[in-house]
């Protein structure tokens, strides 16, 4: 079944997670949406993880830890 997330492009929001532009938000929206058919349930600490990602607030190195780790739950 297809489930929808919350966008806000005029906050700045995606399910609750603020970025810093629009090109970030759009683009990581898109990621996720891509990955949502193949069955990727989105939760707000999992698009922080992937924003931060996007952002280069974390390395690759820690995303897949945390990954590893199901911080994203």
């Amino acid at each position: 079944m297809y489930k929808t997330i919350d966008i806000d492009r005029k906050n700045l929001t995606l399910m609750g997670v603020k970025f810093t532009d629009l090109k970030t938000l759009e683009s990581t929206a898109n990621a996720i949406g891509s990955n949502m058919f193949e069955g990727f349930e989105p939760t707000q600490k999992g698009i922080a993880l992937i924003r931060d990602y996007v952002i280069d607030k974390i390395t690759f190195a820690e995303f897949i830890k945390f990954a590893k780790d199901k911080a994203y739950v």
